[in-house]
């Protein structure tokens, strides 16, 4: 008796942690290209892989954030875009595909979004044209990350550099 209340009593306590819903509602990469035709935003993309330990980290601090998440889902068409997908991607007419002649073997969007330097986690920008702004590699936390999106969505890298932009930002973000 006591080792069955002790089951349901840990699965209770971490059920919820398992079954965490995205505050980020995450498009696929052709339907954020669509939903931009209609209703022009910039596209955000989380270029990450399974195996990344800092990419899931942010995934759950970052994206998860309760400010974070709504500022992005409000700005931006948001994409996780894993980089070593087997998924095809029709882009601009033409078919991306996983490249199976390289170790770890990335696919060839991740490789044009990061413009070949694969570091994970990484977030590529593309404008309201599809065009790519540019990727931002590494680990970001939410406090870190505010400013690198309001930067992109307010088209302050046409201007000015970011560190010009981040000297004059002001985050209530804790």
């Amino acid at each position: 008796m006591k080792q069955t209340f002790l089951t349901i009593l840990i699965i209770a306590i971490t059920l919820p942690a398992f079954s965490q819903k995205d505050k980020v509602q995450w498009y696929s990469f052709e339907k954020a290209v669509e939903l931009n035709k209609k209703e022009p935003k910039k596209i955000l993309i989380d270029v990450y892989t399974d195996w990344c330990g800092w990419c899931k980290k942010m995934k759950k601090n970052t994206f998860n954030h309760p400010e974070i998440a709504e500022y992005i889902n409000e700005n931006f068409y948001p994409v996780r875009f894993n980089a070593e997908t087997d998924k095809k991607v029709k882009f601009k007419g033409k078919t991306f595909r996983k490249d199976k002649n390289k170790s770890r073997r990335p696919h060839q969007l991740a490789i044009a979004l990061l413009q070949g330097k694969m570091s994970y986690p990484s977030v590529a920008y593309l404008d309201e044209n599809n065009q790519l702004i540019t990727a931002v590699p590494g680990y970001y936390g939410p406090k870190d990350m505010k400013p690198i999106l309001n930067f992109f969505k307010e088209d302050a890298y046409k201007n000015q550099s970011f560190e010009e932009y981040k000297e004059n930002f002001n985050s209530s973000l804790k």
